[in-house]
């Protein structure tokens, strides 16, 4: 079909810069009816009563009394077309749902990964990531703090749909478990699948708003409603159907408000940009990999405020107008969405859980039921005997223990750890030029530019630096333990720096929880460090403490703070009295989950035959089991429709050729495009493989383990490639002959239905011997039947 007349960007002027216009269609629809080309206006023209035959009308009304229902389906196809998908898509996503009563997805290669991430990391390896989606919401339910990887939003969701189920939290979600008979496992896996099923009209009305015609709609719908792994992924309680159903509103909502561009600060155009920025907010919430959606709508921003930069007739109090729009609109409230989910998940979160280490000491010792800071005296003086946690994201407890170094100074060991041990108490002790410390003697309070000792209350010696090379970190110099509280040198002393306090703004004093500090070498000039770089076996894989020669104040690892803290001569406070920011934790959880995101790498010493490559997936090469593959289990095997992947990889392919073709022909002077075919393609056509690089190429890039679901977001942006190409290319068969349009568009939909159907039990649950399925392995990567 081709638009006879376009839509101008906004913000260029009437006459000129042709080429960056919108593609705001002018052929509107009546009541949602798809546009018509211009030879069926004619007709429809051509079969109008003159004026002058009025007289006919009635007659006409009575021959032909089908025409008006026809006509009525037609003006009401946005709404039953639509309707009729939904229930479909329903039924895929929830058909035999809870046939298999196990703990379906083989997380043991989950535990593995998340194990080595956490080890490269240094921090704690916990429950919490040790089991499936479902035992976050446990943790919601029984208020207990947990740490993982991705934003709360969706575990939020997974909690929600366990408390109206009834769920108690007790069941751990082990991977392959059989779920009690008191667990309504069913009505959680409904819960999820309803935001898979959602899904196919959010496609169906965003295929509507990028212009493209009815059959071209209806065949985007199909293929997102018969995607195989689309309909298995949402079957089950994972986040992403929740990510899928946010990703397809980002979409739907951007292509909206693209469309009103020239209805600028009306109320539908606000309506529809606050809606793209909450949808951005709500995708991000549920994993990072939303931020690449945020990108896209973000390259979109970006060349339209060019384009109205560009416009030397607009105002500059409207130009700064749509400016501060699209910052309140596209960034401030996203970033409104994505903490308030945080909010939300420290209020609930409220009781110690297995995720407590990842968080400040201050954090921690607000929680209900924890031993952090209990009973612990609120300033620190000499004699006190204290663990000092280092306030890095993820950060653990200053540590040693008798084993030494096997090379550098060959003394006793310095190291952070994360476990409670009595080897990570430090006594706070006078330098060796004040008198020596004596328990009677008056109390001390050491505070900011404070030289003091720590001596190690296990083995009484000090903590101690050099000039010699730290073991892995060979630029920083050796921490060890040296000494006894009378042999020894100036290399003991530590000039203590306070960062800040959350509690006072008095810096004479250490208080416990509250204080951030600094330990600078007195001697040498450096800073006590504890990165993220692990010793050896022979350190027992924990945290190298080193002495860091840059001084930068803002590297929190090189932060302290004091944790726990004894002294009889001290009274008990109360250090859940201070209340740790809400902004202080939400950065810190943030960079701890990024670091521990970074880190899940493929571990080469463990074979994984989930995992796959990049290069896999556009072109379908694998799949993955998500359970045991015993003949007693109900089997599903993750692969997507052949038909959707291949012709959708494909049409990333045509796409280039399509746009080199039309640039080859401008620059040999040839006009066939009017300005309206051109934002066509810029708009529905070039955004979508934006969009699909824009999900795709990071995964090339990353190191970290990948698996074929994360493919599925990149795949929707593919699909509607693939619409767009079939809606250019049959545009003259719509121009010459809708019967063959539609013949051809029938075939499409066959072969997308038809593939689904043939490949339905890897959906639905596959019983008994997995031999019986053999016709569906089409390639060896294809493991449906071994």
């Amino acid at each position: 079909m081709t638009v006879t007349q376009g839509g101008q960007a906004t913000g260029t002027a009437q006459d000129s810069q042709v080429l960056r216009r919108r593609n705001v269609p002018e052929q509107s629809r009546s009541n949602g009816s798809a546009t018509q080309p211009p030879q069926e206006e004619d007709q429809k023209k051509s079969q109008m009563v003159h004026p002058s035959h009025s007289l006919k009308l009635p007659k006409l009304i009575v021959l032909k009394p089908r025409s008006s229902i026809l006509q009525a389906l037609d003006e009401w196809e946005f709404l039953i077309a639509p309707l009729l998908f939904t229930l479909v898509s329903f039924f895929t996503r929830m058909y035999k749902i809870g046939l298999s009563n196990i703990v379906t997805w083989d997380e043991a290669q989950y535990v593995n990964h998340t194990e080595n991430a956490l080890l490269l990391t240094g921090l704690k390896l916990t429950e919490s990531l040790l089991i499936s989606f479902g035992k976050f919401g446990s943790h919601y339910l029984k208020r207990e703090f947990y740490f993982d990887v991705h934003p709360p939003l969706g575990k939020m969701l997974v909690g929600l749909s366990g408390y109206m189920a009834g769920y108690n939290g007790s069941f751990e979600f082990k991977s392959g478990e059989t779920y009690p008979e008191e667990l309504n496992y069913t009505f959680m896996r409904l819960f999820n699948s309803t935001f898979g099923a959602l899904c196919v009209p959010l496609a169906y009305y965003t295929a509507r708003e990028l212009n493209f015609r009815r059959s071209t709609v209806w065949l985007v719908t199909l293929m997102v409603l018969c995607e195989n792994s689309y309909a298995t992924i949402s079957r089950f309680i994972l986040l992403d159907s929740m990510l899928l159903c946010f990703t397809f509103t980002t979409v739907l909502c951007w292509a909206r408000f693209h469309r009103l561009q020239k209805q600028s600060f009306s109320m539908e155009w606000f309506f529809w940009l606050f809606l793209t920025g909450i949808s951005i907010g709500c995708v991000t919430s549920v994993k990072w990999v939303g931020l690449f959606c945020t990108a896209l709508v973000g390259l979109y921003t970006a060349e339209d405020l060019w384009n109205k930069f560009g416009d030397l007739g607009m105002p500059k109090t409207t130009l700064a107008s749509h400016l501060v729009a699209r910052v309140a609109g596209l960034i401030v409230v996203p970033c409104l969405v994505y903490m308030f989910s945080f909010w939300v998940h420290f209020l609930v979160l409220e009781n110690s859980g297995p995720g407590d280490a990842q968080m400040s000491s201050l954090f921690q010792a607000n929680l209900r039921g924890t031993e952090v800071g209990k009973d612990s005296p609120l300033e620190v003086a000499y004699g006190s005997r204290a663990t000092i946690k280092n306030m890095g994201y993820g950060g653990g407890l200053l540590h040693s223990h008798v084993q030494t170094y096997p090379e550098g100074s060959q003394q006793q060991q310095v190291t952070c750890y994360h476990h409670k041990d009595a080897n990570n108490d430090w006594f706070f002790y006078p330098n060796r030029n004040e008198p020596v410390y004596q328990p009677d003697s008056p109390l001390i309070y050491p505070g900011d530019k404070t030289v003091i000792r720590l001596i190690h209350s296990q083995t009484g010696r000090n903590l101690h630096s050099h000039a010699v090379s730290a073991p892995v970190t060979k630029g920083d110099y050796e921490v060890s333990s040296y000494g006894n509280t009378t042999v020894g040198d100036d290399k003991d002393h530590w000039t203590v720096e306070v960062v800040s306090d959350a509690a006072s703004r008095d810096r004479s004093k250490i208080r416990t929880l509250t204080t951030a500090f600094r330990l600078r070498h007195t001697a040498l000039g450096c800073y006590l460090r504890a990165g993220t770089v692990n010793l050896p076996q022979w350190g027992f894989k924990q945290i190298e403490v080193t002495c860091v020669k840059q001084n930068n104040p803002r590297d929190v690892y090189t932060h302290w703070n004091v944790e726990a803290h004894w002294n009889e001569r001290l009274p008990a406070g109360d250090p859940g009295s201070y209340k740790s920011p809400f902004f202080r934790d939400f950065i810190h959880l943030n960079v701890a989950m990024m670091t521990s995101n970074n880190a899940l790498v493929p571990d080469p010493d463990k074979q994984d035959d989930l995992a796959s490559q990049f290069w896999q997936w556009p072109i379908l090469h694998v799949g993955l089991r998500m359970c045991g593959w015993d003949d007693h289990i109900v089997k599903y095997f993750l692969l997507g429709n052949p038909a959707v992947y291949w012709s959708s990889s494909l049409s990333l392919l045509v796409f280039g050729g399509l746009v080199a073709w039309y640039l080859i022909r401008w620059q040999r002077g040839y006009d066939e495009l009017k300005p309206a075919d051109i934002d066509h393609i810029h708009y529905s056509g070039l955004y979508p493989v934006a969009g699909w690089f824009l999900h795709y190429l990071p995964f090339v890039a990353m190191a970290r383990v990948t698996y074929v679901h994360h493919y599925y977001p990149a795949l929707y942006f593919a699909i509607l490639t693939a619409g767009f190409m079939l809606d250019w290319t049959t545009r003259p068969l719509a121009r010459k002959d809708r019967r063959i349009e539609w013949a051809v568009y029938g075939l499409a939909y066959a072969i997308v239905i038809g593939l689904f159907v043939l490949f339905r039990a890897i959906v639905f649950g596959m019983e008994g011997k997995s031999q019986q399925w053999r016709h569906l392995k089409w390639f060896d990567k294809w493991r449906i039947s071994d």
